[in-house]
């Protein structure tokens, strides 16, 4: 059975999500952010070194980081869904937009997130910071013109990872400016495999409000 490691209120998420998608055999372990730092409980590194969420435990497996996860939970478990086929050239697609998710895309959110719980002497950053933003969004905002999802039109597990952007975002800007992209993050709160874990696990901070 795989077991999900979840941090409330985190990217863990996603992987479970992914997992009710899938209709697999899964368990869930929550873990409690710390009252007064939010970070994760010294228990998680029981699980990984690291410490951190999400990481998933299958047998004698254990994997760490959303997009390797999604790749490893559809490669052992997908049965050829929620991916294009490998070699295709929309299979190229899915991974740069699986990787891109939580690497060009979450930086400047976390840079946002961290520096305005700083003090004033980062106003200086702040200028770069928004333009990055706006340049990341706009990117998403066109991906989206005309489609539902970011490859082929289908929904794949880089619409997984990458709803975790169009959920943040509006804590930083309004998505007026981007309604493809809010248009998205309804669709995946629209899933019944989202609203299915989203009713029957810890309150997410970033779900439908």
């Amino acid at each position: 059975m795989i077991t999900v490691h979840h941090l409330e209120h985190s990217r863990s998420q996603r992987i479970i999500w992914l997992c009710q998608e899938l209709d697999l055999d899964y368990r869930v372990i929550s873990y409690k952010r710390d009252p007064k730092t939010s970070l994760a409980p010294v228990e998680l590194e029981k699980i990984h070194p690291l410490g951190k969420s999400p990481v998933i435990t299958d047998g004698q497996n254990t994997v760490i980081e959303s997009g390797a996860i999604i790749d490893y939970l559809l490669r052992n478990y997908g049965n050829g869904r929620l991916r294009p086929r490998t070699g295709s050239q929309e299979y190229d697609q899915y991974q740069q937009w699986l990787h891109y998710g939580e690497s060009g895309a979450i930086l400047p959110f976390m840079l946002k997130l961290y520096t305005s719980k700083l003090p004033a002497g980062t106003s200086a950053l702040q200028p770069r910071i928004d333009s990055e933003l706006a340049r990341h969004l706009s990117y998403l905002e066109s991906a989206l013109e005309d489609v539902d999802w970011f490859v082929g039109n289908k929904f794949s597990g880089a619409d997984i990872q990458l709803s975790f952007i169009a959920e943040i975002a509006p804590i930083l800007y309004s998505l007026h400016d981007y309604p493809n992209l809010a248009a998205f993050r309804d669709r995946c709160h629209n899933r019944e495999a989202y609203r299915y874990v989203l009713a029957n696990n810890n309150f997410y901070a970033y779900g439908p409000r």
